[in-house]
């Protein structure tokens, strides 16, 4: 999730050059590439079924496509004050999935946790300043949400999977479903882009981009999720906005203030809270 939170940030740049679904479609081009000798099965692996190749579909299509599409659209109808206090929810919202759907029992060390993070990511986008107001930032607003079911489902989803299926694989089966869903898109968006004025530069930042969201993230995920239960693991999503704030601030030379370094605080407090030993 930390490194999730840094190429979001460093993607800002990319943002600026190349068409959303461009952009999304030449991610899960590199991710393709790359993970080509992830895709064979391993042979103490045994084979899917199609009940599991719907679920990597499933997790592909909330986690990869969906997902972005729904945050994309939705921060630009509304504030990103608003759309931060909407995202603080992901914890809390995984917690609930897990309960519904894995039957996770949530005891009280993952509530305070999920209750940590969720006011710490709460009062980070509260230390925000309002820069923006829009007459559809309710429709904004509920696309955010959206997205945060979306991304809650992914963690579900990848619990369920993470004893049937290698992290490789899925990592590598969920992408080809992502370049499958996008490719009408990316091609059209690729069709209308002009490829020379891109600088070498941009071009690196892209590959970096594409490793991270489509390889080193969803393998590290999927590896840890066959350790940890899906309500905690939700916890760990507060470091998606902590660690793209720290590179705004580190790196972009973003300001910061003292709400903000309250909200981190306590959202790190619930990540302690989560992972405390448990007494035996």
């Amino acid at each position: 999730m930390a490194l999730v939170g840094t190429y979001v940030a460093l993607s800002k740049p990319l943002v600026l050059i190349f068409p959303v679904f461009l952009l999304a479609w030449m991610r899960f081009g590199i991710g393709a590439l790359a993970m080509l000798h992830w895709l064979k099965r391993p042979d103490d692996e045994t084979p899917t079924t199609p009940t599991t190749r719907r679920w990597l579909f499933a997790q592909s299509f909330f986690g990869n496509f969906l997902f972005s599409i729904c945050m994309l659209y939705g921060v630009s109808l509304t504030s990103a004050v608003a759309a931060g206090l909407v995202m603080s929810t992901i914890p809390a919202v995984v917690a609930v999935l897990s309960a519904l759907f894995l039957r996770e029992r949530l005891n009280g060390a993952t509530l305070v946790a999920i209750g940590f993070a969720a006011l710490g990511m709460a009062l980070f986008s509260w230390g925000k300043p309002e820069t923006t107001s829009t007459p559809l930032a309710w429709l904004g607003n509920a696309l955010v949400f959206a997205a945060v079911v979306c991304e809650a489902a992914y963690v579900v989803i990848g619990k369920k999977l993470s004893g049937q299926v290698s992290p490789k694989r899925i990592a590598a089966l969920i992408n080809l479903w992502g370049l499958a869903l996008v490719t009408p898109l990316g091609w059209w968006a690729a069709s209308h882009f002009d490829f020379g004025q891109v600088s070498s530069g941009t071009w690196a930042l892209l590959v970096f981009y594409g490793l991270a969201a489509s390889v080193w993230t969803v393998w590290l995920w999927m590896t840890g999720m066959r350790h940890v239960p899906a309500n905690r693991a939700g916890v760990f999503t507060v470091m998606l906005p902590i660690s793209a704030a720290a590179v705004g601030v580190l790196v972009m030379g973003e300001p910061i203030n003292g709400w903000q370094t309250l909200g981190f605080a306590l959202s790190l407090l619930g990540l302690v809270a989560a992972t405390w030993p448990a007494s035996r």
